[in-house]
């Protein structure tokens, strides 16, 4: 492979207008000669994206627009309407935070200390990458997270919050508010507050959909105040509307910046001139690399701390939009991309040894930050810095990689700060859904998400009649294989049998425990002195 430095010149885009805050280098992607078919396709791609911009109906099952580029740009959204609701919650976000600031809002124990943020999915995942990647000393709320449905986590939080319950503002995020997991958090987050002989309505914010139950039920509560959640932005892309402005704009981030920084973003990945898009080159590398079959993984590699979470954030955004088992002409395809990754230099003590020796299964993509710190660095060995290693090691491991045949991408940041983060999540999404256009799949449903919280349902619904049967007749004891009979599911035995583990170990049913499963005998505690095993 010719990794000299003419090759570095052909492959790298310098974006203009930033300052040389944003390079893309795809010099070590393997990638082929020109194209012309690939370039037709990502034409057209282009042109789909820019129908998305103008209201096009991208989910025909759910007849649902996909708006998440007005976010950054109201002004190109089909509607006044449109328009007007997104500045108006970009007003009333930055006026809330501003009265939350100054005290003026407050809890029962004086000015709010804290942030403790509910949510799932995109409503989690986003703000933690924001709260993460530009939270600092400067921050004016320390913030907490719950973002699933474990007992254990919700206790690990509250015991975050320590004595601060009552200087804590909690915002709970969900677009219907029948989510199991953040519906789940609210309940427990009540009572916990309620136990602290506190009300919850008066410390809470809620984000959501017009009119949802949770709308409902945050009016009739009191809380503090309500922020939209529009059908017209899926979870995965909603970080630049209020799902991740108001923990963001409470937690001090300069959320104007981000936005600005996901416009300029979004300008560039429009323009027709395939060589000067970034999208497009990254969307065709992505092609290429994966062999449009997702033969390959996407490892993310940031040699940065602040950017620990971009992978997880990427996980979601990639996998859930690029995760499908039909195209749109409904043939049969599997395709995908998977994400892993964790961050530089801690990944090269641990799975960059299979990366560099093992199979062709993935793609890296770096992420290199030019500035250290904020300040001088102190020498750790003569004329050397920490930062000097970071970057050593970055372009070290890059080079280990390309010696063995491995590609990879490396995206250079000046900083990791508001317009830079902005720059980059814009950049993945158009990138998402050009590839998908370039696969041609729909970037913008998720049935298999649909299908897991099905089967989550029934599932519930068996551990209640698993519920119902024992207590129908008290200090009996049964088999999995007889509960399972007596609820009607013939096959459903080992579902019951880990049902009534984990309830047996909870208090809530005896066991009276075998080695072998078919024996183990699951009943009601009839007495204090009950077998729990």
């Amino acid at each position: 492979m010719d990794t000299g430095f003419e090759a570095f010149r052909s492959g790298l885009l310098a974006a203009p207008g930033l300052d040389f805050g944003f390079w893309l280098d795809l010099s070590r992607a393997r990638l082929p000669g020109p194209d012309a078919a690939l370039d037709r396709r990502l034409a057209e791609a282009l042109r789909a994206s820019a129908e998305l911009e103008a209201g096009a109906i991208a989910n025909p099952d759910e007849n649902r627009q996909v708006g998440h580029y007005w976010l950054r740009a109201p002004q190109l959204a089909p509607s006044p309407e449109i328009a007007a609701a997104i500045g108006a919650a970009r007003r009333d976000i930055a006026a809330f935070a501003a009265r939350v600031h100054s005290g003026e809002i407050r809890g029962p124990g004086g000015a709010f200390t804290d942030l403790l943020v509910i949510g799932i999915g995109g409503s989690a995942l986003g703000p933690q990458l924001l709260a993460d990647a530009l939270g600092g000393a400067a921050d004016r709320l320390r913030v907490h997270f719950i973002d699933n449905t474990d007992p254990d986590g919700f206790d690990r939080a509250w015991a975050g919050l320590g004595d601060r319950l009552d200087r804590t503002l909690v915002v709970v995020m969900s677009k219907s508010g029948g989510t199991p997991e953040p519906r789940n958090a609210l309940r427990e987050t009540e009572a916990r507050w309620k136990a602290a002989g506190l009300r919850l309505g008066p410390q809470a914010v809620a984000v959501t959909g017009a009119g949802s139950q949770l709308d409902r039920e945050a009016a009739a509560s009191g809380f503090l105040a309500r922020f939209p959640m529009w059908d017209w932005v899926g979870g995965r892309t909603s970080v630049m509307g209020p799902v991740g402005l108001v923990p963001a704009a409470l937690q001090g981030i300069d959320t104007e910046a981000l936005l600005a920084g996901a416009a300029e973003m979004d300008a560039l990945t429009r323009d027709p001139d395939l060589a000067r898009n970034p999208a497009a080159r990254l969307a065709a590398a992505w092609l290429h690399l994966t062999e449009g079959k997702a033969k390959r993984a996407m490892v993310v590699l940031p040699y940065k701390d602040r950017l620990v979470l971009l992978s997880r954030y990427l996980q979601q955004l990639v996998m859930e939009s690029l995760g499908k088992s039909h195209d749109l002409s409904g043939k049969l395809v599997r395709q995908g991309l998977t994400v892993y990754g964790n961050k530089g230099s801690t990944d090269q003590h641990a799975y960059i040894q299979q990366l560099r020796d093992g199979p062709d299964d993935f793609f890296a993509v770096f992420l290199e930050v030019l500035r250290d710190r904020e300040g001088p660095s102190p020498e750790v060995e003569p004329g050397v810095t920490s930062g000097d290693y970071l970057q050593a090691f970055l372009l070290g491991t890059r080079e280990a990689l390309s010696s063995q045949g491995k590609a990879s991408v490396t995206l250079t940041l000046d900083a990791v700060d508001a317009r830079a983060l902005g720059r980059v999540i814009a950049l993945f999404e158009r990138t998402v859904g050009l590839y998908a256009n370039l696969l041609n799949i729909n970037a913008y449903h998720q049935p298999g998400v649909e299908a897991g919280k099905k089967a989550a349902g029934e599932a519930l619904e068996i551990l209640k009649g698993m519920l119902r049967a024992l207590e129908a007749r008290p200090g009996v004891g049964r088999t999995a294989e007889e509960l399972a009979r007596e609820i009607g599911l013939e096959a459903g035995a080992e579902t019951v049998f880990k049902m009534g583990l984990r309830l047996s170990r909870n208090g809530r049913i005896a066991c009276l425990p075998h080695a072998d499963p078919a024996k183990t005998l699951f009943q009601t505690r009839t007495s204090p002195n009950s077998p729990v095993s």
